[in-house]
């Protein structure tokens, strides 16, 4: 079972296609809108980044940031955001700490679940997005979620 709502959001610093991404210099200052996904360059994967891509100036607007996580090698994580033009943070988490940490291992621990967490800007997990029928759908209740949290 993932995290659940209404807990500090675990903190991680971490490797991305950006640099080095650390939760808490989020703090104070936007939404976080975080991401984990079993495997890059899958069908759902593929279809979850495009959409994260194709809304990220509506999060920018909120004054929310997307970063996206998976178990995959730094490598294939920049090829992926490469080939799908993610300006948002994409972190690899090969030592698997933060999936661990977000309780999102799947059964065998070989990858994570797809599950969202929306965490506010004082670093609180105010929603959890599991179980949606497509992966895309992910990006898309995440913005109704921060839309309302901004009162728009």
């Amino acid at each position: 079972m993932p995290l659940s709502k209404g807990i500090d959001a675990p903190d991680f610093e971490a490797e991305a296609t950006t640099g080095k991404v650390k939760l808490s210099d989020y703090k104070g200052k936007s939404i976080v809108v975080l991401y984990f996904y079993p495997k890059s360059f899958t069908p759902g994967c593929t279809r979850e980044i495009q959409r994260f891509v194709e809304l990220y100036d509506q999060f920018k607007e909120l004054s929310a940031e997307v970063i996206g996580v998976s178990v995959d090698s730094l490598s294939t994580q920049k090829r992926f955001a490469e080939k799908y033009n993610a300006k948002f943070p994409v972190v690899s988490d090969k030592e698997k700490k933060i999936s661990e940490a977000y309780q999102v291992l799947n059964e065998k621990g070989t990858s994570a679940q797809r599950v969202t967490f929306i965490i506010d800007e004082n670093g609180k997990i105010v929603e959890v997005l599991e179980k949606l029928k497509k992966a895309e759908e992910h990006a898309d209740k995440a913005l109704e979620i921060v839309k309302k949290m901004r009162g728009k």
